[in-house]
């Protein structure tokens, strides 16, 4: 056995695993989650050195999975079981009157009182709605509560946006809203006990003047809503406060004027129940939400409300369906609706089928018992929080930042298994998150990383990770100026911008569940037998050890990134080596000794593009058949030539004349930029959509909006305008083949193709890696700008083999090991050509293969 793993099963082995229950961890793993077993790839590690050199050619690994707070995976037992009963029974909808239909009635009787049970809810105080999610379950709280212009709706700052979203219900109709803060503090005048303490953050209420009208009474009613556990930081929030504020409401909140009336308790269940007990006996909140896909990941779209009966017979409902109803008359104001709570509720014919499928979930989670789930996921979590924490850089710094306290005085029932951190240079400055991900998923690692999601809720800008935005404020040290300032720098939800003014923007996140082993905590590498895992991951990747310092940084002078020994500089200069059109975006191109230039680049170089009936630009990562697409163009003739594996004709389409449909409404924006294009025949789309294998409609680019404003680019020369046809970042990608050759070198065990990264330029000859250093460069008589570096992603990892797409980690994930700077992996440059105007206008400018290149360094 491994010694960690010894030394692990040592201080959590009563623990972990089910050492009780009917299957210990590793048989659940080898019976019902086969699907996350190991694999074979071709995959190398290379280390290149004077004395050494050594490779491992294949690598066995697994997919690892650690985003259960997003969605936990389901059983292959608990699937086989949903196929058979689905299979040999026959479920009809439940408001007929069939056979069937009474069937289905009891499977949804049976499934109600199986979420009763889980939360030791009596259904003589409970009562189970099926909703299609625990967001629908909020929103049916929130349109449905008696709002009025004396209540309140009071929430902690760490929750789900789905559970901010009640705020708007209750401000539409007058109430106030308002975040707290909670934390326990020492009460002296009650004998040194325990009190918890609420600091209130500013009223939010959409009409003042009804306000003060008059004082609020004690017969309004209100509502408080919070987490069992924060789905950012994985604190537990103590149930307690579900008797707290509906029983000491006035001291809790004295001096406010909210301090009275009727508070109601809302709990947001969906993370926390999958691995916590919520008992509603000891804890009876008022409304508790969940989502069974985050219990036992299926089936998704169903979730519940479960509802105190008292509390859900305050809710006011306006809205009738099918099913709630008794009876109605079509042309009068007349409607009768049912009188039991889950039919008054359910708008329409319930999932009965998902509902059915549930009790095999129960029946997985109820074998383990929860009390386990808990130990054993807190095991892990407790083990890789101690091995993050440990890690190093070799000048001492830490590597990882936690986002937990556990100094925290909140109200608390102890940690959850979620981790979230991000990770800090030797410097102290911060590692990227997307730099995490692209690393995390070239060793097949599942995690979750956010960015900060901006709204706009009565003017104040707020934030969210992972759907949180009081958690990810609160623990990133996020003011309101700094969201400000980010919102100025044009950050948005879902960018790429993971560094802001020198902060964080977003967080990542592990998460386990109750199938997680130490194998999914604990990475290492041994041949054939071992998965790749977590904590290795993050040490090989990100700990700055001796010798490893190199690695995150590119150098100003290419040749000091070359700490492996001297290397030869070639003689006879740098010469361009080939010129690469690729008329159509994402399709192959082909090579020509010379090529016009004109105001956009190569002429004709991505003018046209492929789109989806749907609005969707086509490109390689959506479709990797597109590389199989040839193209050529004839210039004497103004012939586009396009040929496919799929099609039978050679597809011909002249440029010169006016081929296209005349109308020029295709309006469209790529990467942030407005573009108008120009549409073909049907003939032409038939063609396109044959060959890719969807519908889909050819466009050329027409006059419009050609400009980029690259100054946003980080440490890059980006700072004027470019004028650009269907490109991602610039007019030319340009490759040098001694680069190329030094890259395969480190990779060793495949050779990579220059054409592999779908440059148009490959030059030849000089220091490998001497283009990071060019600040501008002459070919001929032709003077271009470089734009820095190119980011490369998990297209270079696609190769065409025999008409077959095949991935692998290669070449990116050699790339990633010396080629990272500020969360990129560079390699290559982007350029831009200097013309003499800004007018669209063809050029008498060419380029020619042998071209001899003159650059200028930084």
């Amino acid at each position: 056995m491994d010694p960690n793993k010894e030394e692990f099963l040592k201080e959590f082995g009563a623990d972990y695993g089910y050492p009780n229950g009917p299957k210990t961890i590793d048989e659940i793993r080898a019976t019902e989650f086969k699907r996350l077993n190991g694999r074979i790839f071709f995959f190398s590690i290379t280390r290149n050195s004077i004395l050494s050199k050594f490779h491992f050619l294949f690598l066995f690994f697994g997919l690892v999975y650690l985003d259960h707070a997003g969605a936990t995976l389901y059983s292959e037992l608990q699937m086989e079981a949903v196929f058979k009963d689905l299979a040999t029974n026959v479920y009809g909808n439940p408001h007929s009157q069939s056979d069937s239909s009474y069937a289905t009635c009891d499977i949804v009787r049976e499934a109600r009182q199986q979420v009763l049970d889980y939360f030791n809810a009596s259904p003589k105080e409970y009562k189970c709605i099926f909703t299609s999610g625990a967001t629908a379950a909020l929103k049916l709280v929130g349109e449905a509560f008696p709002w009025s212009d004396q209540s309140c709706f009071m929430y902690t700052m760490e929750n789900h946006n789905s559970v901010l979203g009640i705020r708007e219900y209750a401000l539409s109709q007058g109430s106030a809203a308002f975040a707290i803060d909670i934390e326990e503090s020492l009460d002296h005048s009650r004998g040194n006990l325990m009190s918890v303490k609420v600091s209130q953050h500013q009223i939010q209420r959409r009409n003042e003047a009804r306000f003060f009208e008059k004082e609020p009474t004690g017969g309004a009613y209100n509502l408080f809503a919070f987490p069992s556990e924060c789905n950012f930081s994985g604190l537990r929030f103590s149930l307690d406060l579900v008797k707290i504020i509906k029983e000491d409401s006035d001291r809790i909140l004295e001096g406010s004027p909210f301090c009275s009336g009727r508070w109601m308790v809302l709990i947001d269940a969906a993370k926390g129940c999958a691995t916590q007990t919520l008992d509603l006996s000891k804890h009876p909140a008022d409304f508790v939400v969940i989502s069974f896909y985050k219990l036992f990941g299926y089936p998704t779209g169903l979730g519940a409300l479960i509802a105190r009966n008292d509390a859900a017979k305050l809710l006011k409902k306006t809205y009738f369906s099918g099913g709630t109803v008794a009876a109605s008359i079509a042309d009068t104001d007349f409607i009768k609706r049912r009188q039991e709570i889950e039919e008054l509720f359910e708008d329409g014919t319930t999932s009965f089928l998902s509902i059915a499928s549930i009790r095999h979930g129960f029946k997985m989670l109820n074998s383990l018992t929860m009390p386990s789930i808990s130990r054993h996921t807190t095991s892990l979590t407790t083990y890789v929080r101690k091995m993050l924490l440990a890690l190093k850089h070799e000048n001492g710094a830490s590597v990882c930042t936690l986002y937990r306290s556990d100094n925290v005085k909140v109200v608390c029932h102890g940690w959850g298994p979620i981790i979230s951190f991000n990770l800090r240079r030797p410097d102290n400055s911060w590692f990227g998150y997307r730099e995490v991900e692209k690393l995390a998923s070239l060793s097949q690692i599942q995690l979750r990383v956010r960015n900060i999601e901006w709204e706009r809720t009565l003017g104040f800008p707020q934030t969210g990770c992972f759907c949180n935005p009081g958690a990810c404020a609160k623990y990133l040290g996020l003011s309101h100026s700094d969201l400000l300032s980010n919102i100025e720098a044009g950050h948005v939800c879902w960018d790429d911008y993971d560094v802001v003014n020198g902060k964080p923007a977003g967080a990542v996140r592990v998460s386990f569940g109750y199938m997680s082993t130490y194998e999914d905590a604990k990475m290492a590498y041994l041949l054939w037998m071992w998965l790749l895992k977590f904590i290795d991951f993050v040490r090989t990747s990100f700990v700055s050890l001796p010798n490893q310092i190199g690695r995150y940084h590119l150098r100003e002078r290419p040749s000091s990134f070359l700490n492996e020994g001297p290397r030869k500089l070639l003689a006879g200069g740098v010469f361009l080596k080939s010129i690469t059109i690729y008329p159509i975006k994402s399709c192959a191109g082909f090579s020509a000794a010379s090529w016009p230039l004109s105001s956009t680049g190569l002429q004709y170089d991505r003018e046209w593009l492929l789109k989806s009936l749907t609005g969707d630009i086509l490109t390689q990562k959506k479709v990797p058949e597109m590389c199989l697409i040839s193209t050529s163009i004839d210039l004497h003739q103004g012939i586009l030539f396009v040929e496919s594996p799929r099609c039978k004709e050679r597809l011909q389409i002249n440029f010169k004349s006016n081929t296209c449909n005349g109308s020029t409404g295709e309006d469209f924006h790529i990467h942030g930029q407005r573009y108008e294009g120009r549409s073909y025949n049907n003939e032409v789309n038939i063609w396109f959509s044959q060959a890719v294998g969807q519908p889909c409609c050819l466009l050329r680019c027409s006059m419009s909006n050609y400009y980029l404003n690259n100054s946003r680019c980080v440490g890059m020369r980006r700072d004027v305008q470019s004028r650009l046809n269907f490109v991602n970042e610039a007019q030319f990608l340009l490759i040098s083949k001694e680069s190329v050759s030094d890259l395969n070198d480190r990779i060793s065990s495949i050779q990579v193709n220059p054409m592999r990264f779908r440059p148009n330029l490959v030059i030849s000859g000089g220091e490998p890696y001497a283009e990071d250093g060019w600040r501008t460069l002459k070919i001929g008589d032709n003077c271009f700008t470089s734009q820095g570096g190119c980011n490369r992603c998990q297209m270079i990892n696609l190769v065409n083999e025999g008409g077959q797409m095949q991935k692998s980690n290669e070449p990116l994930a050699t790339l990633a090991s010396y080629r990272r700077v500020k969360g990129k992996i560079l390699f290559g440059i982007l350029l831009r050509y200097e013309t003499a105007d800004e007018v669209e206008q063809e050029t008498n400018s060419w380029l020619q293969v042998g071209q001899e290149i003159h650059p200028n360094s930084f």
